[in-house]
């Protein structure tokens, strides 16, 4: 992409603004910003003022750094869910579904969430019904615990100082230490789990959905369970398939 502005409009100078800074993947300040685009200090200033006013990006609260604001969030969900290849991802999780006998879902971090972009319910009249748009928290879901895990360390420490560890159930870890733990040994096996920390009797397995050269995880794949159906102890069987399903919907992204 060229540094140059000069033959782009307005408009598509704003987007090429936002996607450099959703390719660093953190907060920036004005001279972070203009570092990153090579752009005037002055015209950049302003993109981010007109950006900010349109309520694509807000100020930290330091005031000195712009971050994606929900509006922005909100748009990369919808066009993830709403991509051609929705129906081809949708396929692959109900497929697993029928062999595998339980829910799955495919999510992604939306800011101090994570989102659900698909989910298949199973058979089974005992389940717990998440429709797609669904958040819950980072610290207590396997998909939560995955992204956490395999975020760059600074960014990890930046989400996890504004997270508040609330307990959901008696499992919840609620301790930055312990939490912190748990992923270190997330990023070693590749894969996390929810031991019933999210709702009482629900547990959860996690594996990465990463595109084709990242090094980052797009979404997770998760398989949901009654305790009373599947032990916590039983779920790495399923690690076989849920990752060669991972790979399946990876090709699409």
């Amino acid at each position: 992409m060229s540094d140059s502005i000069d033959n782009t409009t307005p408009g598509l100078r704003l987007m090429d603004l936002l996607e450099r800074l959703v390719r660093e993947g953190r907060p920036l300040s004005l001279p972070e910003a203009v570092a990153a685009c090579g752009w005037p200090k002055p015209t950049v200033h302003r993109m981010l003022v007109q950006l900010e006013a349109g309520g694509w990006l807000q100020r930290e609260p330091d005031g000195r750094r712009y971050a994606l604001a929900p509006r922005l969030l909100r748009l990369s969900e919808d066009t993830l869910g709403a991509s051609t290849q929705h129906g081809v991802r949708h396929a692959v999780l109900r497929q697993l579904v029928t062999e595998l006998g339980e829910s799955c879902n495919l999510t992604a971090l939306s800011g101090a969430e994570v989102v659900y972009l698909d989910r298949v319910e199973s058979a089974f009249p005992l389940r717990l019904e998440l429709r797609p748009g669904t958040r819950v928290p980072l610290h207590c879901s396997a998909s939560g615990k995955l992204f956490l895990a395999h975020l760059g360390a600074a960014r990890r420490q930046a989400l996890l100082d504004g997270l508040e560890l609330s307990r959901h159930t008696a499992t919840t870890l609620t301790r930055r230490e312990a939490l912190e733990a748990e992923l270190a040994t997330i990023r070693r096996q590749g894969h996390a789990f929810d031991a019933e920390e999210f709702v009482d009797g629900l547990v959860c397995i996690a594996v990465p959905v990463r595109a084709h050269g990242e090094r980052g995880v797009r979404c997770a794949l998760a398989l949901q369970a009654p305790s009373a159906r599947v032990a916590l102890a039983e779920l790495p069987q399923f690690l076989p398939r849920l990752t060669q399903a991972a790979q399946a919907i990876a090709r699409t992204l």
